[in-house]
């Protein structure tokens, strides 16, 4: 069995960095993991890329051939992407083996993990060749400064897990650039009637049903709750990779080592 990552969120939020973040920390605990480039829009790499789609197709050709425009061409990719699983994915991943560790870099463009197909049927295909996968949703911790826009980050997480049907990581990333910490900390533990009293205070009376209603979703089902990142402590880090782990069940069919302690002793 193998698995993965598929790392999504909005654009800018990170992903790449994350990667390549993992990529040296698991280096550094000799551990391996392979990064794969699924933004067929992307240029420069701080982590050796294991696949690439820009091998399939890449967006430049795609605009200078069809004339389409980097959003509309972004998505040609991927459509085409979807259209090769069989052939060139499948391909890409006959070069791993059974316990190999796969981190999917994926685009921010946000249609591709609220309501396009494209990644659905690609993390069904990877599932169908055996890999447990987990989805790992970066928002950047910088974007919730307020009850709006952390609504707003929940949605859009709740969005994603709703299309995907996978076991969900939500990590805060960029932690490590945030001035008021304790601004943002107020949002990973939140109060609801705190929450739904600033909500009613920064919305129109009419939207008090809707409110309620939002918090209730954040609340009573726990279906959303972020993880702080800051790339400045290996412990942070440390810290997201078991949780993603325990997520895809890494390394529970991993033989235990053991140690002829009497040797030692006689040496």
């Amino acid at each position: 069995m193998g698995y993965a990552q598929l790392v999504i969120g909005p654009a800018g939020s990170g992903k790449s960095t994350y990667c390549s973040s993992l990529y040296q920390h698991c280096e550094t605990t000799r551990r391996t993991i392979h990064i794969v480039n699924l933004d067929p829009a992307a240029e420069n790499f701080d982590y050796p890329v294991a696949m690439d789609i820009r091998e399939l197709i890449s967006l430049d050709d795609v605009m200078e051939e069809l004339g389409l425009g980097p959003n509309g061409g972004l998505m040609y990719c991927m459509e085409h992407l979807e259209e090769n699983l069989d052939e060139w994915l499948t391909e890409e991943l006959e070069n791993y083996l059974d316990d190999d560790y796969l981190v999917f870099d994926c685009p921010g463009q946000i249609e591709l993990f609220s309501h396009v197909p494209v990644l659905k049927n690609f993390v069904e295909h990877l599932r169908r060749t055996n890999f447990n996968v987990c989805v790992v949703y970066l928002l950047d911790s910088q974007f919730i400064t307020d009850v709006t826009k952390f609504i707003s980050g929940c949605m859009a997480s709740l969005s994603a897990m709703v299309q995907l049907e996978l076991p969900h990581v939500n990590i805060l990333s960029k932690m490590d650039l945030v001035t008021n910490k304790k601004e943002v900390e107020n949002y990973l533990n939140p109060e609801p009637h705190l929450l739904l009293a600033e909500l009613n205070q920064r919305m129109a009376p009419q939207f008090q049903k809707l409110n309620k209603s939002l918090i209730e979703v954040v609340d009573q089902y726990s279906m959303v709750s972020f993880i702080p990142l800051d790339l400045r402590k290996e412990s942070s880090i440390q810290y997201i990779l078991s949780q993603i782990d325990n997520c895809i069940q890494y390394g529970e069919d991993a033989d235990v080592k053991v140690k002829d302690f009497d040797q030692e002793e006689d040496d």
